[in-house]
């Protein structure tokens, strides 16, 4: 007796209703054929057929096979079954294995809970640290405000004026040998040169 479509049939029902013509002739289709079956058996619409044909092969409801240039379908009630036993022992592996872990970190707090006993001592203590990290917080913001006054800026900054006074001597050093040079070799007034370069006679004082 051919069933009429019914209104309202949702996507689920037209996956369930195609997948029973398979387990219910337990034969091989072609998509033509199963358009034309499942208006005809299940009151599934035609033009529905392949996209509800397609969702049931992704997930492995439906098999699905090339012979030669055609495309054939089936499905068997002992696949079904196969592949709902083998989704049920996964999430009962699944289970067992989440189960285990929230045990062991039952147990970890347990043992934490142990090696730490409440006592006022400890409240206390607790407490002492946290007001502690808290001074020391409010410490290091001051001590950011003061910026240049900051210890590790001065050495810095004192290490910075000794490297570059030592770079000044050794300049210094430098011109007056060079200085010395000219005037032994090629008989120039070190007072032209100097004035030729710019420089004044207190260029040596730079302590």
């Amino acid at each position: 007796m051919d069933r009429s479509a019914p209104r309202g049939l949702s996507a689920e029902e037209k996956r369930t209703r195609l997948l029973e013509i398979f387990h219910e002739t337990k034969d091989f289709y072609q998509l033509k054929e199963l358009e034309k079956l499942g208006p005809k058996m299940k009151g599934i619409v035609s033009p529905s057929v392949k996209e509800v044909l397609q969702s049931l092969v992704d997930d492995g409801l439906v098999q699905a096979d090339k012979i030669g240039s055609s495309n054939f379908f089936w499905s068997f009630p002992s696949q079904r079954g196969a592949m709902m036993q083998n989704r049920l022992d996964a999430v009962k592996e699944s289970r067992t294995t989440h189960e285990k872990q929230l045990k062991e970190l039952y147990d970890a707090i347990e043992v934490e809970k142990a090696a730490r006993p409440e006592s006022n001592e400890r409240a206390a203590a607790l407490a002492k640290l946290s007001s502690s990290k808290q001074e020391l917080d409010n410490l290091e913001k001051e001590l950011a405000q003061y910026g240049a006054c900051d210890p590790a800026k001065i050495e810095e900054k004192r290490r910075a004026v000794i490297v570059a006074k030592e770079a000044a001597i050794r300049w210094t050093d430098n011109y007056s040998i060079l200085l010395s040079h000219f005037t032994r070799q090629y008989g120039v007034a070190a007072d032209d040169i100097r004035k030729y370069l710019g420089v004044d006679e207190e260029y040596e004082d730079i302590l």
